[in-house]
């Protein structure tokens, strides 16, 4: 835990597009949901869920949404060139971040044709689910869904994998 216990690290997930009530949406707001409640004691939360909408499509138009978001935050990418990670080393690398006196991270999730390369250069870091491609509203809910199983990881819950 970092050592002043009263501030919180603000996790936000940024992500392009209203998904409005569809499924996805739903269950990565339940996932933040839990996230922040059960975040608190650790000094994480709370999570919050940010959708941006260009006014035209394409990544440039995204980037200028986007970026504006990303001042004073340790930014995450989620890219397909960004380093896959366990559960328990995503958990770790969030521990790590706010035990370092990170205040505000924020996961930026692209629209369909990924990110802007000036998005992309103002990343901290960059995050991949994996080898495969992923519908945008469901990278939304499998990324809120390890922030959440991170927090509990960090809280100390049994992890199944162990």
């Amino acid at each position: 835990m970092s050592k002043d216990a009263t501030r919180q690290m603000k996790i936000t997930l940024l992500t392009v597009h209203r998904l409005g009530r569809a499924p996805e949406a739903l269950l990565a707001k339940d996932y933040a949901e839990r996230a922040t409640a059960s975040g608190r004691a650790l000094g994480l939360g709370p999570v919050d869920i940010i959708e941006v909408e260009a006014r035209k499509s394409g990544k440039g138009p995204e980037a200028e949404v986007i970026l504006p978001h990303l001042k004073d935050a340790h930014v995450v990418c989620c890219d397909e060139h960004g380093t896959v990670r366990t559960s328990r080393d995503f958990a770790g690398r969030i521990g790590r971040l706010r035990d370092d006196g990170v205040r505000r991270l924020v996961f930026v999730i692209g629209g369909a044709d990924g990110l802007d390369p000036s998005v992309l250069a103002a990343a901290h870091e960059k995050l991949a689910f994996g080898p495969q491609t992923w519908p945008h509203a469901l990278a939304r809910a499998m990324l809120a869904e390890q922030v959440y199983r991170a927090v509990t990881i960090l809280g100390g819950s049994p992890y199944h994998r162990d």
